[in-house]
């Protein structure tokens, strides 16, 4: 049972490139450590290909060698913060037009050119004064991504709906310093919904 970890830094979290089995320091290391615990007589092969700084656009020039040919069984994508950041400075926003291109054409390939369950993580933003303002770009393309989840996902984590309601009571920034980039809490609360996520899929294979 191979899972492949998909996405930007907060998928990457400092891995070993050289070696895509070391998982780094974020939600894919507890991911892997809850799906273990849980799933203890699989077989279970993990994969991190997260690439810090990537966008969709960058997903789709890695479909290839990064997502078909690794051949998963179950592959987790979180992408498009970073869709939004690198242009909030002028606020030239990609179209979500594009966005929406973009990751269809990933997903789209998955479905059709391989046998992989399609676990989906909405991109969040965790409140911090001098990010704000990206949600004006942000939430329209979370829309998207959940729309896109319905058409292709087999399992979906809406992490910015379970981050807003993790921290009520909570100072939020205890998930995510800089509103981006989780803490070790941030990525362990990812991890274990991550296992809930994914439970049902490997218990179709389990049987």
């Amino acid at each position: 049972m191979k899972i492949l970890f998909q996405g930007d830094s907060i998928t990457d979290a400092g891995r070993d490139r050289s070696n895509p089995h070391e998982l780094g320091q974020g939600y894919p290391k507890y991911a892997a450590e809850n799906i273990r615990e849980a799933f203890p007589d699989l077989d279970l092969e993990f994969v991190n290909l997260g690439v810090s700084g990537d966008q969709t656009r960058e997903l789709v020039a890695r479909l290839e060698k990064d997502f078909i040919e690794v051949d998963p069984d179950v592959v987790s994508i979180l992408i498009g913060i970073n869709d939004v950041w690198h242009r909030a400075e002028t606020k030239e926003w990609l179209s979500n037009e594009q966005f929406e291109a973009n990751y269809r054409t990933v997903l789209e390939a998955l479905k059709t050119r391989t046998h992989a369950k399609i676990l989906m993580i909405e991109p969040f933003l965790i409140p911090v004064p001098d990010k704000e303002f990206f949600r004006e770009d942000l939430d329209p393309k979370i829309q998207i991504v959940r729309k896109l989840a319905r058409e292709y996902a087999d399992s979906y984590l809406p992490m910015d709906g379970l981050f807003a309601a993790g921290y009520i009571g909570t100072e939020p920034t205890v998930y995510a310093a800089d509103g981006v980039h989780p803490t070790e809490e941030g990525s362990r609360f990812i991890g274990d919904y991550y296992l809930e996520a994914i439970c049902d899929l490997l218990d179709e294979d389990a049987e």
